[in-house]
């Protein structure tokens, strides 16, 4: 499947941070839950409830990935962007390794998704979204996890979600791109026009959706207004220790 590289070349604008390499964080985290699965086994403990998890959805260049990454210093959780789910869905190795992780976990579990999603039409998850769909289910499902992009909020368990837009005007996010890539804001509007027809044709193929709806949601933000990080992060932090007992 086709993706925009304005992640790729993304690097977070208001605070030095760098971030490892998807690669190396996507196997980081098959290796992770490789280990515990294996020491579950060994020690005859059962399968943990889902913890509560937080999936964001966004317009690309809104701020996602720096909210999420603040917001996972309050909470402990780990952060999974859609580079990661990408690279463990089309990774082969990895790939084979996740739908065969997932499926022996919970037997059955995937076709149930398939038929929630598509109904009758089941069979149009093909590779990529079952490899996908299984990454999402198995990061949830072995440790506290918020989620960056990919629709996650829909493949989830509705209950166990806090699930977060993000939106904000055109221009902001064009200013935001051209500054962060440090471009014109003529091309950074190309970048996002390209950007956000992936992210359409993704949806349609993935969930028959055009866009994500209002009624989907817990909390939307427009970062027009909470344009700081550290604002936003803070009424997603509140919202998801209320809704979950937390406190």
């Amino acid at each position: 499947m086709t993706t925009t590289n304005i992640d790729s070349r993304y690097l977070p604008g208001t605070y030095a941070q760098k971030r490892p390499d998807a690669a190396q964080k996507a196997q980081h985290y098959v290796r992770q839950w490789e280990q515990k699965e294996a020491q579950r086994k060994q020690s005859g403990e059962t399968s943990a409830a889902m913890a509560p998890t937080i999936c964001f959805s966004r317009k690309i260049g809104v701020g996602a990935l720096e909210i999420a990454e603040v917001l996972a210093q309050k909470t402990g959780q780990r952060v999974a962007d859609r580079l990661i789910l990408d690279k463990i869905a089309t990774d082969a190795e990895l790939g084979r390794k996740t739908v065969t992780f997932f499926d022996e976990r919970h037997p059955g579990k995937m076709s149930e998704l398939g038929a929630f999603l598509f109904g009758e039409k089941s069979f149009t998850m093909n590779d990529y979204l079952r490899k996908l769909f299984s990454a999402v289910l198995t990061l949830a499902d072995t440790e506290p996890t918020i989620f960056v992009g990919r629709g996650t909020h829909l493949i989830l368990p509705r209950d166990r979600v806090l699930a977060v837009r993000l939106i904000s005007s055109k221009e902001y996010r064009i200013q935001r791109v051209a500054a962060i890539l440090g471009v014109s804001e003529s091309d950074a509007r190309k970048e996002l026009d390209a950007a956000d027809k992936e992210q359409r044709r993704f949806f349609q193929k993935a969930f028959g959706k055009k866009d994500a709806l209002p009624d989907e949601f817990d909390l939307i933000i427009n970062c027009d207004f909470l344009h700081q990080p550290t604002w936003a992060a803070d009424v997603i932090h509140q919202a998801f220790v209320s809704k979950f007992d937390l406190g």
